[in-house]
């Protein structure tokens, strides 16, 4: 069945942003709260009930322990956001009070190739002020007796500010807050991007209702749709919709205490979900591009890949009973699996905020804010993260991030 539209109430915006997930919604509140922007804002949301998009798909979790000391610091503002919320709204008491549950990232490193990763990983974490600790296995075995580590090299876990958050309250509250604040939201689809005579700005958008609105600035913010946004206006950008599986599974004998976000060397990983209930995640040997709006399960991961890592892994989880699945999709940047930011490089107002690959939800406090500040500003002026910018890609200047799950 086909999408409603509604077009929206003016012709001409400052800033169209397309898409209004969670990366949208950040963009349009920072924008909102910044107090040197009083444009107008236009979010075109093709699907507002957001059932498949990438945001409602996710872990809900964050983590400090990345191999760079600017995906570091990134999490440390979205912790920082999270646990303040209702202060960095205003004081809104309507706002909830809100916390990390911070059973932490449990790495499991298999070979010593793997462990001399997260020895200089943690060394990079510190030096940030996060608090990642090294586990022998024997360390591991009395502090979460459920593992099964004969394999097992060395551990890194961070008890401080990682876990599991409620992302989607942050998430209501920034649209919430933006409408009030006259950030418009519109369900339609953009359908072209027009270039001026130039050929050097985007001057309008036009969208599957048919209207045609001017802008000044527009932000690609469509998560796995990014490199057919970007491809409207003439730009090729190297990120794809990749899909990933979930599973909610009760175990008949429960753990006797939280369990962190478990990375097995395989690849798979399980979270604590509450009630004797757990969280698991991950895909297929072979992971291709898959079309928009392919989420179609493939149950024989479970059966043949994920449940038998998990038994092997946590003997408790030998008898288990999964009581939800589901496919979602990564918005992959198949160039270094890190964020690409700001405006292209000829096309100087269209601005990218793509590529997140699985680290979108936790990333987009700061990567909203940093949007906000380029189009108030334009410059950064919290947090540098120029070295997300797009011209690294056709540099082939990649960022190397270690820790990508």
């Amino acid at each position: 069945m086909a999408l409603a539209t509604n077009s929206p109430n003016q012709t001409s915006y400052d800033v169209i942003i397309i898409g209004g997930a969670i990366m949208g919604a950040s963009a349009a509140w920072f924008l909102s709260d910044n107090k040197d922007f009083n444009g107008r804002v236009l979010v075109v949301e093709r699907d507002p009930s957001y059932e498949n998009c990438s945001t409602t798909h996710t872990n809900s979790c964050m983590r400090q322990q990345f191999s760079t000391a600017l995906n570091v610091q990134i999490s440390q503002f979205a912790a920082d956001f999270v646990k303040n919320i209702r202060s960095y709204m205003g004081g809104d008491e309507r706002v909830p009070e809100l916390s990390i549950r911070s059973f932490g990232y449990m790495y499991l490193a298999d070979t010593e190739a793997f462990a001399d990763v997260l020895r200089e990983s943690q060394q990079v974490q510190l030096a940030q002020g996060a608090a990642t600790q090294l586990m022998t296995p024997a360390q591991i075995a009395a502090a979460y007796p459920f593992y099964n580590v004969e394999d097992i090299v060395l551990g890194s876990i961070n008890l401080v500010d990682e876990g599991l958050f409620d992302a989607g309250a942050v998430f209501d509250w920034w649209r919430r807050q933006s409408r009030e604040r006259g950030v418009e939201y519109v369900q339609n689809e953009v359908v072209a991007i027009n270039r001026n005579a130039a050929g050097n700005r985007v001057e309008s958008v036009t969208l599957k209702s048919g209207d045609v609105v001017a802008c000044g600035q527009v932000v690609n913010a469509s998560g796995p749709r990014a490199a057919a946004t970007a491809r409207m206006a003439g730009i090729d950008v190297p990120v794809e919709p990749r899909k990933r599986y979930s599973w909610i599974f009760k175990a008949d004998t429960p753990l006797d205490r939280d369990l962190p976000l478990t990375i097995d060397p395989s690849g798979v990983h399980v979270r604590e979900n509450g009630g004797g209930t757990y969280q698991c995640g991950g895909h297929a040997d072979v992971d291709p591009a898959v079309d928009y709006d392919d989420y179609v399960m493939d149950f024989s991961i479970w059966e043949n890949h994920v449940w038998p890592i998990l038994a092997t892994r946590i003997p408790q989880f030998e008898t288990i009973k999964v009581q939800s699945e589901w496919a979602g999709h990564y918005a992959y940047n198949t160039f270094d699996h890190n964020a690409i930011l700001g405006p292209h490089s000829e096309l100087t107002n269209f601005l990218f905020l793509n590529g997140f690959s699985g680290h979108g939800l936790q990333q987009s406090p700061a990567m909203g804010r940093g949007i906000a500040e380029l189009v108030a500003h334009g410059e950064y002026r919290s947090l540098d993260l120029s070295p997300f910018a797009y011209d690294r890609i056709p540099a082939k200047r990649p960022i190397v991030e270690k820790a990508v799950i």
